[in-house]
């Protein structure tokens, strides 16, 4: 007998973001839309890692802020299951009523380097969303953060520094722990490694892995880098011009593409052989692309 399927622990349906065209000037108007995320739709699987894949500007990191309300979505249903079974719709939720969903679902940001606050110590940057929810305060803060900072691989004497005394993988690592902190059930990486090096990459995706199988995390993966989410993900959604074109297993995607864009996207990837050269103009290809589907 087939087992169950387990139901979606995030399940998005016509998720859209439009932002509008004013004219210049004082008296302003709308003029026009630009249609970021057109009519998203997918499901999460608990202890998932969905990875989200395009071109820049394809609406990937509008899409994820959308689904966490940094930004209001224009419409769609975002379906999230908490911990103790029920379900909320993210898009709909009220200030109010969304302060304390938002200790299950984190995100981890691009840049490591804006996205800590200089003027905050290690301490208050990992421990304020506990400070937020009256988790921790006093030696019991001081306490979790410290644990925290030890399980993604730093000291617990880094609570009184700045962010500025850390390297980039480090300054991800404060990121990481930001986000743990809560023990939340979805974490949304957008770009999470693509501001650092590739030795230090491998680093942070491996640290990412561990944390999943420990603490049973489900990751939307925003990349552009292929070859990561090859790696890393169990799935992947190609984005195109604000819509998901192609959304199918990692393998399936990899080695036998079913959208003319995919293939396009995969054969883009440049290849470590020097003596290995397109054979084709990718611009030109985008444009027999956007004449054959309008």
């Amino acid at each position: 007998m087939k087992p169950d399927t387990p139901s979606p622990l995030l399940s998005v349906r016509g998720l859209t973001k439009h932002f509008p065209v004013l004219t210049p000037g004082f008296r302003r108007r709308q003029t026009g839309v630009i249609k970021a995320v057109d009519d998203v739709s997918f499901d999460l699987a608990p202890g998932e890692s969905l990875g989200l894949v395009g071109e820049s500007g394809c609406g990937k990191t509008t899409t994820a802020r959308c689904l966490l309300r940094a930004i209001e979505p224009t419409a769609g249903v975002t379906l999230f299951r908490l911990p103790d079974g029920r379900t909320v719709d993210l898009a709909r939720l009220s200030d109010r009523e969304l302060k304390p969903v938002r200790q299950h679902a984190q995100m981890v940001f691009q840049d490591p380097f804006s996205s800590l606050n200089p003027r905050m110590t290690v301490r208050d940057i990992v421990g304020e969303p506990l400070v937020i929810h009256r988790l921790a305060q006093g030696a019991d803060l001081d306490d979790r953060v410290s644990a925290m900072l030890a399980r993604v691989g730093l000291r617990p004497e880094h609570r009184s520094r700045y962010p500025h005394a850390f390297s980039g993988g480090q300054r991800q690592r404060i990121g990481i722990a930001r986000a743990l902190i809560m023990r939340p059930s979805l974490i949304v990486c957008d770009e999470a490694t693509s501001a650092l090096d590739v030795s230090v990459q491998a680093q942070v995706l491996d640290l990412l892995k561990e944390l999943q199988r420990d603490f049973g995390l489900t990751y939307l993966f925003v990349a552009h880098n292929l070859d990561v989410v090859r790696n890393f993900c169990d799935r992947v959604a190609v984005m195109r011009k604000g819509r998901i074109v192609e959304l199918a297993a990692t393998r399936d995607i990899f080695t036998a593409p079913q959208h003319p864009y995919t293939r396009i996207l995969l054969s883009a990837v440049p290849s470590p052989d020097p003596d290995v050269k397109m054979n084709f103009n990718v611009g030109e290809e985008l444009a027999k692309l956007d004449a054959l589907t309008g």
